[in-house]
């Protein structure tokens, strides 16, 4: 179509300069008509389902330029017209380039290990139990787990991370990452559609098919432009006589500003979320993260790691920390109880070298013992792992009663303190939502309220709402509501009702449930609380930059209006000055790409 405008414009230029006024008007005409046929349609269906479309003013400026004979003011709206949806259309393309990014890479084939040898199938036919070979280069077609050697893997396009990561045998490897070494074996525990990958490409389309509320908010702002842009025409020719002035501010009218700025700058800051490792689900979830005041949060997952941690050490032998912790993670290396690897993560983290155990038998629910390097070892519940009337050399605090205890030889080496610490970024990362306009933040929990109160207070939140059932998070969202926006923080099943009831959800995606990202309106896909902050500074700064360019392009506008109706600003002159202003207001929303 600008293709076609512009032709037409060149033709009938050629004609002028070749003294043929009237196939030159012919020329510049044919251009108009090539727009304004399916310019009409579109505001037809436009007004017979009860919308008037921002694109009539353009409509009016073209016809009463053909019917005052002002061609070439009518072809040059057309070419304006016609060259800023094309505009808007690349902008858009730019704009979702990180976006599409995600879709683009996804595997489409996996090599399966069967005994034959291995075999290249479609990713649907892999099913959880296969073992399937991961080339290096290649991006996981499926989570699964690690199994013989370890893996090295680029996880940037999920968390954010330049750094490789290794994960070693028995570790989670997620779809979507990179094999950045070796080839490795991967034992698949989901289909692909079940899979972190698939999850984030179906947030992807969801986000792509969401229409902006400000396109909608545009649409309000023509509304009213609309009549003030008539009104003006026709006292300039009321006053004037001359129905020129009243095409030329109907062209220079023609609100391109508005149909182009802000879904420019959403969709640019939708292409940044994504870029930052948020996933977001339309135009409205941003604009509410920019306006929320109120911040909700879980405790597990969310403002701690989720996951239990090594704390401390308590001695009750003669043994040393480094000793008793090496010798109970020897042996909870052949453990599958949940608190296994962090007993394993803490002793590897102190670069300690841990043995192969033997003999290893394990009692569900009190704990295990074997041999490690000669010593007999238990490590489980005290009343378990602890023979009757053993020595204990020190009594030792009270509150580690309940952690597992580590007995050598018969002798009661000590315990070791595990607890879900908070998360490192936390306490800054709700200095930084302050900074940023949220003005009460509560910790929403169904912990035990002692618990609760000690984590709410190590991180700086307002008020601690703790033993809340997922009926009481939605009451308390529904209570917060009353005070401003609300924003929710969570990720685990019991916190789906939250984040819709929220008038944003934001979901920590990276090992939260399946329920928790689909509820959500925002899904957080690398394991890092910061990046809420970095979420609401892009929401922040889109739509400011969108408002700015709507309320540039309609003052721009007004002025060259006031010109025109002057008699100072000619329809051709007038229709140059529009497509400056349209360039203008699209690269400043555009603006909303950069950091």
């Amino acid at each position: 179509m600008p293709a076609l405008a512009l032709l037409g414009i060149a033709a009938g230029g050629v004609a002028w300069w070749q003294d043929a006024p009237e196939w030159a008007r012919f020329a510049w005409a044919a251009s108009i008509v090539v727009c304004l046929v399916p310019l009409t349609l579109r505001i037809a269906v436009g007004l017979w389902r009860g919308r008037a479309g921002v694109d009539l003013i353009a409509l009016l400026a073209m016809a009463g330029a053909l019917a005052v004979g002002e061609e070439l003011a009518g072809a040059v709206v057309a070419l304006m017209l016609a060259g800023g949806q094309e505009l808007e259309a690349f902008a858009g393309r730019r704009a979702r380039r990180e976006l599409k990014a995600l879709a683009e890479r996804a595997p489409r084939i996996a090599h399966r290990i069967e005994t034959a040898g291995v075999v290249d199938l479609p990713l649907h036919e892999v099913r959880p139990g296969d073992l399937l070979l991961v080339r290096s280069g290649e991006v996981l077609p499926v989570d699964g787990t690690v199994v013989g050697t370890s893996a090295v893997l680029d996880e940037s396009a999920l968390t954010g991370e330049a750094m490789a990561v290794e994960r070693p045998a028995g570790d989670l490897a997620r779809s979507g990452t990179v094999n950045a070494g070796a080839p490795f074996e991967l034992l698949a525990t989901a289909t692909a559609e079940a899979s972190t990958y698939a999850g984030i490409l179906r947030l992807v389309e969801n986000a792509e098919r969401e229409k902006a509320p400000m396109t909608r908010l545009a649409d309000r702002y023509a509304v009213a432009f609309l009549p003030f842009t008539l009104a003006l025409a026709a006292a300039a020719y009321f006053y004037s006589g001359d129905p020129r002035r009243a095409i030329a501010v109907l062209v220079v009218a023609t609100p391109c500003p508005l149909i182009l700025a802000a879904p420019v700058a959403i969709v640019a800051g939708l292409s940044r979320a994504a870029r930052a490792g948020v996933i977001v689900k339309g135009g409205e979830a941003l604009e509410t993260l920019a306006r929320a005041e109120i911040l909700l949060l879980d405790k597990t997952g969310t403002i701690t790691l989720g996951e239990p941690r090594l704390v401390g050490i308590e001695l009750a032998g003669g043994l040393g920390e480094d000793e008793l912790l090496r010798l109970a993670g020897s042996l909870e290396t052949a453990s599958i109880h949940v608190l296994a690897p962090a007993i394993v993560r803490a002793a590897r983290e102190r670069g300690l070298r841990l043995s192969l155990p033997r003999e290893v038998a394990e009692t569900p629910g009190e704990g295990l013992r074997g041999l490690v390097d000669g010593h007999q070892v238990r490590v489980g519940k005290r009343d378990w792992a602890l023979p009757k009337n053993a020595p204990l050399a020190a009594e030792t605090a009270g509150h580690a009663s309940s952690a597992p205890w580590v007995v050598v030889d018969g002798v009661a080496a000590g315990s070791l303190v595990l607890a879900d610490v908070i998360r490192p970024e936390a306490k800054a990362t709700l200095a930084a939502l302050r900074a940023a306009g949220i003005k009460e933040i509560i910790l929403l929990t169904g912990d035990r309220a002692e618990v609760a109160a000690a984590v709410g207070g190590a991180a700086g939140v307002d008020r601690v709402v703790a033993e809340a059932s997922p009926a009481g998070k939605v009451q308390a969202i529904a209570e917060a509501s009353l005070r401003g926006v609300t924003a929710m923080v969570g990720d685990g099943i019991n916190d789906a009702p939250a984040l819709a009831a929220a008038g944003v959800g934001v979901a920590m995606g990276a090992r939260g449930a399946s329920a928790a990202s689909e509820a959500a309106d925002l899904v957080i896909v690398a394991d890092r609380l910061d990046l809420l902050a970095v979420a609401r500074g892009i929401a922040t700064r889109s739509f400011r930059i969108a408002k700015q360019s709507v309320v540039a392009g309609m003052a721009l506008s007004a002025i060259g209006m006031a010109a025109a109706a002057a008699g100072w600003l000619p329809p051709v002159a007038g229709a140059i000055a529009q497509e400056a202003i349209d360039l203008a207001v699209i690269l400043n929303a555009l603006r909303a790409l950069s950091d």
